[in-house]
């Protein structure tokens, strides 16, 4: 009796210990480091950081942590699933407030956007200076040069899949292109890569990663791309090489709970290729 007592004491200290570790993934305020060689990138644009939030959902985002950042980024992106439904709408607007403090802001739709009241959320982006992205194209300036950002909108209906990237001026064909994007499935459509670096999110990295059963709340056609760093060589093509970045996302879906897929956000410092250079 005392051996069976101790198993069972045993094994709930180990269960409690697991669902510690998993709410504490599921809340981590992290900001990850990266650096991303570009083969186009303008050598003024070296060193450009990028900060990459995906997949909010209805967490409060870390002022504390984010203010430091203030000065060191010059751009935030955010890739889509910025609240979701029943997310009070006063917290959006603090996320919002804290983001434009540190840089200026270009955000897409993600699938829960659209559950939510998308129109709310919109006027909320739009007082906040966040500049919203749907299926077009913006230019980012720096020291006399630019790169192309591209924003893809998700589609608000399930049937319908992602328009065809829109297109740049013929004469800008030649420059760098980054795509922001919630899915990163949309780059499947694609047998030549058509940007230089596609930022998505949508996975939350599978959020449950067991041991030996893998990702099962993912769906099969995203388990080679469930987050991380992808690259695709095209010797033939515009873009030689072409770079995906897959985050695992800052918030969850239902519980507060992730195992081996913490919560993350993105500091991204591009690079300069030095065939480029």
């Amino acid at each position: 009796m005392t051996a069976v007592i101790l198993a069972s004491g045993c094994v709930a200290v180990a269960g409690i210990s697991l669902i510690g570790k998993m709410i504490h993934e599921a809340l981590r305020n992290k900001v990850s480091p990266i650096e991303i060689e570009l083969d186009r990138l303008p050598i003024s644009f070296d060193g450009s950081r990028i900060l990459l939030i995906t997949d909010i959902h209805r967490r409060k985002l870390p002022k504390h942590l984010l203010m430091s950042l203030k000065g060191q980024v010059d751009w935030v992106f955010l890739a889509g699933d910025i609240m979701e439904k029943n997310v009070p709408f006063s917290r959006v607007e603090r996320n919002m407030r804290i983001l434009k403090n540190i840089a200026p802001v270009f955000a897409v739709h993600g699938n829960h956007d659209y559950e939510a009241k998308t129109v709310s959320l919109d006027n909320i982006l739009e007082q906040s200076d966040v500049e919203l992205l749907m299926n077009s194209n913006v230019r980012l300036n720096k020291n006399g040069d630019h790169v192309w950002l591209t924003g893809m909108d998700y589609p608000p209906y399930r049937k319908r899949s992602y328009p065809m990237l829109p297109k740049l001026p013929s004469s800008e064909m030649e420059m760098c292109r980054i795509v922001l994007v919630h899915d990163p499935a949309w780059i499947n459509r694609y047998s030549i890569k058509p940007a230089d670096l596609t930022l998505a999110g949508h996975t939350h990295g599978g959020q449950i990663d067991l041991p030996f059963f893998g990702l099962i709340q993912l769906d099969k056609e995203y388990h080679n791309i469930a987050c991380g760093l992808f690259q695709w060589k095209q010797p033939h093509a515009l873009v030689k090489t072409a770079t995906m970045l897959v985050s695992r996302g800052f918030g969850y879906r239902h519980l507060p709970l992730r195992l081996r897929c913490p919560a993350e956000m993105h500091l991204i410092t591009l690079r300069a290729s030095k065939v480029n250079g």
